[in-house]
């Protein structure tokens, strides 16, 4: 599941050991998260605040300033309000908030994120529009005029961009490239298909719309051009982190303090024991072949660039049944998620996503599972590799992820998490680490009655996370190139050259996507421990409801919360 601002509701102070709650917090939390949503004015329209919808950010060097400024005003803040009694509850939302606000401090004042990578310039727009078409949340012709506003503003992104980056790296700007030029038939098609329904006999508003979409495309063609002619061939920067900031990453965003060259460590082990357990798998699989060849034989299910949408949708109700069936988890609602296809502006090297609403939307409430198609001007060969990612035993995996029980039942449990602040901020260790300990889990409980070439596709599955998990270490603080992490994904993740490239490529601007299989880690451990504190009433259905109604904290605060007065250790 991407990282977006997911959003706010109404506050609610769970106060502990008597504590009085302080009042000067609640106007903080609020204060905090409307400030975001001024800076990042697109990244509300899909939590369900609409006050911003005719607003797009401008992206210039001036507004990531006045950016910094205010993260430093609210880290002042909280400082004296932590220095006072805050209750239990309000203590946990404050760690949040100040982890946030070092995450974002460390992007864009030492990482410089917004100098360095043009993919978020040439993105935003189509998502930002996107955002406003695909959920109902207004009457057409009112959202219609937000589109308006917002295609306003994409020269104006796109010009920021031409000015704030100079030396990316270059695998920065190829993703670039391919996201732009993708993005041109959105504007040139997309929108203005969905925008005929409200200019039919409008003629005043059909002049608007012309005017603008026809410069927001125009730009954005232009905008491709550049990236492709000009910016690509001067792309020599270096995406590699480094150690320190490797760590600080990891300290911010998922409260990981773990040296990093255990972190390391135990992602190669972890990494050791699935090719260890894949390779005798395989050979239930195919006997007398090697474990490249048992994945053939999953790959050879592999559905046609026609039917890869609704192979997806095939495995939808199956599993979700399953989850009734064995108890796993409270299925509260009937409500499936869309599956179609990943939005040419969002086709940043993944396979599948999930992209669901915010907390607060109340009328559009649609969840959009993605599975990203070939590219067109992919040669057969490249198709093919792709297309094998989807072979349907490798398909169930991906809809326990993105779907039942994971992303997917995590956006159903939404409105029950506590605060405003666990519906907005959380950590990937959490959200990508419970749908990742999902597969694991599923199989564990008996999804696929045994069957040898499930196992081996939850394995394929474990292994890619475990390769990324290395790779991105590797990556950003020894010196492994794109080239040797696309090896590792084909030598020990079973990825198909193509994709072992896309995974690898990812990795250099998603430097910690270790977090699937270290808060898959990290969930296990305290599902035992958990265990233990409950002795007889334990049910793995309480401990899932229990974990996903928290919301999605780093798994430190998640024990604060599941194991009151424990001090174990995460891992």
């Amino acid at each position: 599941m991407r990282s977006k601002i997911a959003v706010f509701a109404a506050f609610v102070a769970l106060c502990g050991c008597g504590q009085k709650p302080n009042d000067a917090f609640p106007a903080f939390v609020e204060d905090f998260f409307r400030a975001g949503f001024v800076f990042r004015p697109s990244s509300a329209t899909p939590t369900g605040f609409h006050e911003w919808d005719a607003k797009l950010e401008d992206g210039s060097a001036k507004s990531y300033q006045m950016r910094i400024a205010a993260l430093h005003e609210f880290d002042k803040r909280l400082a004296k309000l932590r220095a006072d009694k805050l209750t239990e509850s309000d203590a946990i939302d404050a760690e949040l908030i100040d982890a946030a606000i070092k995450s974002e401090l460390l992007d864009l004042e030492t990482l410089q994120t917004w100098k360095q990578n043009p993919m978020g310039y040439v993105g935003l727009p189509g998502e930002a529009i996107d955002g406003l078409m695909k959920r109902n949340f207004a009457p057409h012709k009112e959202r219609l005029r937000s589109v308006i506003a917002r295609l306003r503003g994409v020269p104006v992104v796109l010009g920021s961009m031409r000015e704030n980056v100079s030396n990316p790296p270059k695998e920065f700007t190829d993703l670039a490239v391919r996201i732009a030029e993708g993005s041109v038939g959105f504007f040139t098609d997309t929108v203005p298909g969905w925008a005929k329904e409200s200019l039919t006999g409008d003629e005043a508003l059909s002049k608007e719309f012309n005017e603008a979409n026809g410069a927001a495309a125009k730009a954005m063609k232009d905008a491709a051009a550049w990236l492709k002619n000009d910016l690509l061939p001067r792309s020599k920067g270096k995406y590699a982190i480094g150690a320190e900031n490797f760590s600080k990453k990891l300290l911010y965003d998922d409260m990981v303090d773990t040296p990093l060259d255990k972190v390391l460590a135990i992602g190669e082990a972890n990494l050791a024991k699935d090719y260890a357990a894949f390779v005798e798998t395989a050979k239930l699989v195919a006997p007398g072949k090697t474990p490249a060849q048992a994945m053939d034989v999953l790959n050879l299910e592999h559905p046609s660039e026609a039917d890869l949408i609704a192979s997806g949708k095939r495995t939808i109700d199956s599993i979700r049944q399953f989850l009734i069936d064995k108890q796993i988890i409270t299925v509260p609602s009937e409500v499936r998620p869309i599956v179609t296809e990943t939005p040419p502006f969002e086709r940043n090297g993944g396979f599948a996503s999930m992209d669901t609403p915010g907390a607060y939307e109340t009328k559009a409430t649609e969840a959009f599972y993605y599975i990203t198609p070939p590219e067109k001007e992919w040669d057969a060969k490249h198709k093919e590799e792709h297309l094998r990612l989807f072979n349907k035993s490798v398909m169930e995996m991906i809809t326990i992820h993105e779907a039942f029980p994971g992303h997917f039942m995590q956006f159903v449990y939404v409105g029950k998490f506590p605060t405003k602040t666990r519906k907005l901020a959380g950590a990937n260790t959490n959200v990508e680490g419970w749908a990742h300990y999902s597969e694991q889990m599923m199989i564990e409980e008996g999804f696929g009655g045994g069957d040898a070439k499930i196992r081996l596709a939850q394995l394929s599955e474990a292994l890619l996370r475990d390769c990324r998990y290395v790779a991105g270490i590797k990556m950003h603080t020894q010196g492994m190139t794109v080239e040797d992490g696309a090896k590792l994904f084909v030598e020990k993740g079973a990825q198909q050259p193509a994709n072992a490239y896309e995974e690898a490529r990812r990795g250099a601007y998603n430097p910690t996507y270790l977090y699937y299989t270290l808060g898959k880690l990290q969930i296990f451990k305290l599902r035992e421990d958990y265990k233990k504190a409950k002795g007889s009433s334990y049910s793995l259905r309480g401990f899932h409801d229990e974990f996903v109604k928290a919301g999605p904290m780093p798994l430190k605060l998640m024990r604060r919360v599941m194991l009151p007065g424990d001090t174990g250790p995460l891992l």
